[in-house]
């Protein structure tokens, strides 16, 4: 079974369906490259996906060692750049609790060395930054 499917749906607009859940994500262009920027555009979801993922492999490693990190969130800033028009900078704050502070390096190794952030091109600067609170 493939991964997902993906409809124009006109207007520089996209509809994506996982297959397996059936969920749904629209895409839009942004405003600054024609589009209404009024959903997510497909290099926002690129910039999401490397938080979702960093704090998804955490999650797996919080696990292991028995400790709970629910309520980590990031604040991600995507920066693109011109000539050809691509991300060249994606940058993440990631907020975890207090409690967590002694398995810092576990955490903070297995959000660095997670899939999505081995994927993306060299050329891409990672700025990753945690804070506990």
């Amino acid at each position: 079974m493939h991964t997902s499917e993906v409809k124009y749906l006109g207007n520089l607009r996209t509809e994506a369906t996982h297959m397996a859940s059936k969920s749904k994500i629209i895409t839009d262009a942004p405003v600054d490259n024609n589009g209404k920027g009024e959903a997510f555009s497909p290099t926002d979801l690129v910039a999401t996906a490397l938080a979702q993922c960093m704090i998804t492999i955490m999650g797996i490693e919080a696990n292991k060692l028995n400790i709970n990190m629910n309520n980590t969130q990031a604040t991600i800033i995507k920066r693109m750049g011109i000539g050809p028009r691509r991300i060249v900078e994606i940058e993440i704050e990631i907020t975890l609790p207090l409690s967590v502070m002694e398995y810092k390096e576990h955490l903070e190794q297995a959000a660095y060395n997670c899939p999505v952030a081995k994927s993306l091109h060299t050329d891409i600067r990672q700025k990753i930054s945690f804070r506990y609170a």
